[in-house]
């Protein structure tokens, strides 16, 4: 179901948008970056917080780091991971194939400032087996997600010179 809900959400809002399905699970970072031929950084991982009692979707590259005092900001709250069980009831997607795309609950979505650094992320569509490809800044209006800037920072981090938030 999970990938058919990610399926029809493209057919809806972005058909141009080919979901890849690969044999080889996507279900860590490092599993997406062979499977899909990419550098970690690129996956853009999906992470499922409660902040009070909201829940939110934070999508940031694969290898960033929540920061929990730019979240706490940032969010309104301190962050908590939710489990893989209420994951799977709330968004309606397996743990690593949680992404923002298809979702079983319409759930406020934030994309970090951390994935303005690439013209193209992978994120997850809906499977430990399935992903697509995609600007961040296309992500983000198709999710319609707010930019934040909540994980820790990088050296060397650049965003391209636009400012993901505009």
């Amino acid at each position: 179901m999970s990938l058919e809900s990610v399926r029809a959400f493209f057919a809806q809002r972005a058909p141009d948008i080919a979901i890849i399905e690969t044999p080889d699970s996507s279900a860590t970072v490092a599993q997406a970056a062979a499977a899909h031929g990419v550098e970690p950084a690129r996956i853009a991982k999906t992470l499922s917080l409660r902040i009070g009692d909201r829940v939110v979707l934070v999508v940031a590259r694969g290898d960033a780091r929540l920061d929990n005092r730019k979240a706490r900001a940032a969010l309104g709250g301190k962050p908590r991971m939710l489990d893989a069980d209420e994951v799977a009831a709330i968004t309606g997607h397996p743990i690593g194939g949680v992404c923002p795309f298809g979702l079983a609950t319409p759930l406020p979505v934030y994309c970090d400032v951390s994935l303005g650094a690439f013209d193209e992320v992978v994120p997850a569509a809906g499977s430990t087996h399935s992903a697509v490809r995609i600007a961040p800044e296309r992500m983000a209006a198709l999710t319609d997600a707010e930019w934040v800037d909540v994980c820790q920072d990088f050296a060397g981090q650049e965003t391209r010179g636009q400012d993901p938030g505009a």
